[in-house]
């Protein structure tokens, strides 16, 4: 039996820019492990997903890039795979509506958080390329990551390193993080932390670890401020 009606399936190949023949595959990349509803969740997948999508943004970034060498192409990977990135590129296709996850954490937002929306990128480019082939899945990455790839320097340092480079660029002192919360099952946990920089209202961010936590407060931080889109 189906696991999405007719229109629903329309909807979510509109937002892909890819159809499943497989719709099993779309399933489990899309299932949060909150739920009982299915058997499987996105984690396996999630595994060969970034092995993938690092295969993919390795390749543009070595035929795009000619003139750079190995230390910087790394350096613009490592900022274009990580979390965040994922999570941003799912930003781009509505993810946060489209991921199965149990019903109390959705009225916690969960659905929203940055962790859950990278895995299940990950997760989905895996399904796409079991599917479709190195291809699609690579059509896939390039469609929802364009953003990113026009601009891939820019984003090369993480939220932390640019956010404190900032503050000490003008003479304030380290920004300073510091654990708002920390919430949910030992094998889900949510930890809200808080960043301040001296004069500027502290930001709050959301992850599953303490260190992408600090991540996202940052990256909130300078997207408040106007510092970095």
């Amino acid at each position: 039996m189906s696991s999405f009606t007719p229109a629903r399936l329309d909807e979510i190949a509109e937002r892909l820019g890819y159809r499943f023949s497989n719709e099993a595959l779309l399933t489990e990349a899309l299932t949060h492990g909150s739920t009982q509803k299915h058997k499987g969740d996105y984690q396996r997948l999630e595994f060969l997903g970034d092995r993938v999508l690092g295969l993919v943004i390795a390749e543009h970034l070595f035929l795009n890039h000619p003139k750079d060498g190995e230390g910087q192409l790394t350096h613009v990977l490592s900022s274009l795979v990580r979390s965040e990135a994922c999570a941003e590129a799912g930003a781009m296709i509505g993810l946060p509506e489209l991921v199965i996850i149990g019903s109390g954490e959705r009225a916690k937002g969960m659905n929203q958080n940055r962790t859950v929306l990278g895995d299940a990128m990950e997760a989905l480019v895996a399904a796409i390329y079991l599917d479709g082939g190195l291809e699609q899945a690579r059509a896939f990455v390039l469609r929802c990551w364009d953003v990113q790839l026009k601009a891939p320097k820019a984003a090369a340092k993480d939220p932390k390193t640019f956010l404190q480079e900032w503050a000490l660029a003008r003479a304030l002192p380290i920004p300073n993080y510091t654990v708002v919360s920390r919430e949910g099952p030992e094998h889900e946990p949510v930890f809200v932390v808080a960043v301040e920089v001296r004069d500027k209202p502290a930001q709050q961010g959301t992850a599953k670890s303490k260190r992408a936590a600090e991540m996202d407060a940052a990256e909130q931080f300078l997207k408040r401020e106007g510092i970095r889109p």
